[in-house]
This record gives C-alpha cells, sequence and structure tokens, in this order.
C-alpha cells in the first residue's frame, strides 16, 4: 500500500485540520481520515473509493442541477471553495488555468450565504468552470469525515470518479496538472 505523502507543517498549521490515524475503508464509498494529519494524500488505483454522487444547484445557472454524473469518464478537479476565503482569491485563477488546460474542474462554493456575491465573484476573475453552490454544506455531507471546515482543499478524481488524491491547502495549477495528466494516462 504505497501512498504519495507530503506535508508541510505551515500548511498544517494554516488548515487546521484534525489529524486521524489512517484512510478509512469501508465498502466501495470514499471515507475520509487525514492518515497521520497529512495534507497531502495520493491513493493508489487499488486503494480508491468511489466518491459519492455529488449534485447541487449550479451557482451561474439557478434552478439547474450541477452533478459529478456531468461529466462521466473524465478525471475531475473538485474545488472546494468561497468567496470569502482569502487563499481562494488566489486559487481561483490557478484552477482556472487548469480549466483553460481542459481539465475538467468543478466548484463547490461553501458558506456563501448570498448566491448574487457569489457569482461576482466568479464573473470578477472571469472563471469558466462550474461551481455547485453549497452555502449550508449539505452537498459536502456525503464526504463522509471529509473536513468540511479546511477551504479551499480539492480532490482530484480519477475517470471512474475513485478519489485519487486530495490536498487539504491551497494549491497551484502545477500541484495539480501532473496528477491530472497521470490519472488521464491510466486506462
Amino acid at each position: 500500500m504505497k501512498r504519495l505523502l507530503v506535508a508541510t507543517v505551515a500548511a498544517l498549521a494554516l488548515a487546521g485540520c484534525s489529524a486521524g490515524k489512517d484512510a478509512v475503508v469501508q465498502g466501495s464509498s470514499f471515507s475520509f481520515v487525514s492518515p497521520g494529519g497529512q495534507v497531502d494524500i495520493a491513493y493508489d488505483v487499488a486503494e480508491r473509493q468511489t466518491a459519492p454522487v455529488l449534485a447541487g444547484d449550479d451557482l451561474m445557472n439557478e434552478g439547474k442541477q450541477l452533478s459529478l454524473a456531468d461529466f462521466p469518464g473524465k478525471v475531475v478537479v473538485l474545488n472546494l471553495w468561497g468567496q470569502w476565503c482569502g487563499p481562494c482569491r488566489t486559487e481561483a485563477p490557478e484552477m482556472e488555468a487548469l480549466a483553460k488546460r481542459g481539465v475538467q474542474v468543478v466548484g463547490i462554493d461553501v458558506r456563501d450565504p448570498a448566491r448574487e456575491v457569489a457569482q461576482d465573484f466568479v464573473r470578477d476573475r472571469k472563471l469558466t468552470y462550474p461551481s455547485i453552490y453549497d452555502p449550508d454544506g449539505r452537498v459536502l455531507l456525503k464526504l463522509s469525515g471529509y473536513p468540511r471546515n479546511i477551504i479551499p482543499s480539492t480532490i482530484v478524481l480519477d475517470k471512474q470518479h475513485r478519489v485519487a488524491a486530495v490536498f487539504l491547502r491551497q494549491v497551484l495549477a502545477q500541484d495539480l496538472l501532473p496528477v491530472t495528466q497521470r490519472l488521464d494516462a491510466e486506462a
């Protein structure tokens, strides 16, 4: 069982996440505990668990639903963000850079009580990737054990929408591009 684990004390302190003992494997559903308090976690193919079907209101298109099921057979970068989050302001252009390179990015906008403010954030930054509007965190409840208080954070899903990597910190496009390229190359 090989894991690519890279931790930085500064990122952990910034993230403020609680440490668990190890990743939890329960059936085929994804259940998460940060192994040893790590902030970058990669799962080998044999370890990957299927992400739950995450769906909710499309942030930019009221009345329309957005779901992971809308992207079958694609590697998906799920980015948890909020317009109120300082690091998210830096990270958003990095996610857009990935999207412009053909990577499927899906945001989950959390704890933004006013949809209009989050929509302005997207428009002001000219973000083209879709986001699920999740002001009360109900969509995130489907991610068993996932730390919903760590924003921004990113989950990378393989083509079968199994969790391949988790980043409990702010990321750059250069952090995610090699991961997505490797997953795209998988059979």
